[in-house]
């Protein structure tokens, strides 16, 4: 058994554009976000991504899908991410997961996972387990 390649690096939240809540009661708002990105790293490109949000007191929970184009490890194409974040104890966790059949170009037949993770500046990095 061989060790899935890993990407890693970071990326920029160009834009975010929140929606107003779709549902809103008992201290719990629903809505939904549009985001663009830019990566840096072993990821190079731009992502569309859309999410479905839970609030409470602060941010609780996201699903979502994001459409990546660009280069992996140099491989052009692009690819489908799922998006899954919440927290346990008050601590953020979030994992995304290659949506099978949909890489696209040099990267047709990826498949893969991994998690973003916030650092304490605010800003964004990326793992990505993959394999094509």
């Amino acid at each position: 058994m061989f060790a899935m390649p890993t990407a890693e690096g970071t990326f920029d939240l160009d834009r975010f554009d929140d929606q107003p809540p779709h549902d809103d009661r008992d201290g719990v708002r629903l809505a939904r976000a549009h985001i663009t990105k830019t990566f840096h790293g072993d990821l190079a490109g731009t992502s569309e991504t859309d999410i479905i949000t839970v609030h409470t007191e602060h941010p609780a929970a996201y699903v979502g899908m994001e459409r990546f184009d660009g280069t992996l490890h140099g491989h052009k194409g692009g690819f489908v991410l799922q998006h899954n974040a919440g927290g346990t104890n008050g601590t953020p966790w979030m994992t995304w997961r290659i949506v099978e059949t949909t890489g696209t170009g040099e990267l047709a037949g990826i498949r893969g996972e991994g998690q973003v993770i916030i650092g304490p500046d605010g800003g964004h990095s990326y793992t990505l387990d993959y394999e094509l």
